[in-house]
């Protein structure tokens, strides 16, 4: 049986879709649920450019606010190099492709692989 979706899952849904539909590239998503105190999902993509990853951004928000009722909170808009947008329940940054390689917030925070050493 299907159980009913949690708000924090379809505001990923949201938050995907918007993404794709924008031409978001490398859309990765990580499930923080019992890991941070951040939030349930953190959601990372990538523009072309800083114009790109601010339109990106600004046309999640519009969509979260229309949907939701609410205004995400915004970070990194004016430069448009990393966007950090945090709706409590996902955390979504979209980044310029080389400051994303810089950063490399994936590794920190994906799932630790089963190839330790001192197995």
């Amino acid at each position: 049986m299907a159980h009913s979706q949690s708000i924090s899952e379809s505001l990923l849904d949201l938050i995907l879709s918007s993404l794709d539909s924008d031409k978001a590239e490398e859309i990765v998503q990580i499930d923080l649920r019992g890991r941070s105190s951040m939030g349930d999902f953190m959601v990372i993509a990538s523009g072309r450019s800083s114009r790109q990853v601010a339109a990106i951004s600004e046309k999640l928000v519009e969509r979260i606010k229309e949907t939701y009722g609410f205004t995400a909170k915004v970070e990194g808009k004016e430069t448009g190099d990393w966007v950090l947008i945090d709706t409590g329940d996902v955390v979504v940054h979209v980044f310029r492709p080389e400051v994303r390689d810089f950063y490399q917030l994936e590794k920190m925070w994906m799932p630790a692989s089963n190839d330790r050493s001192h197995a």
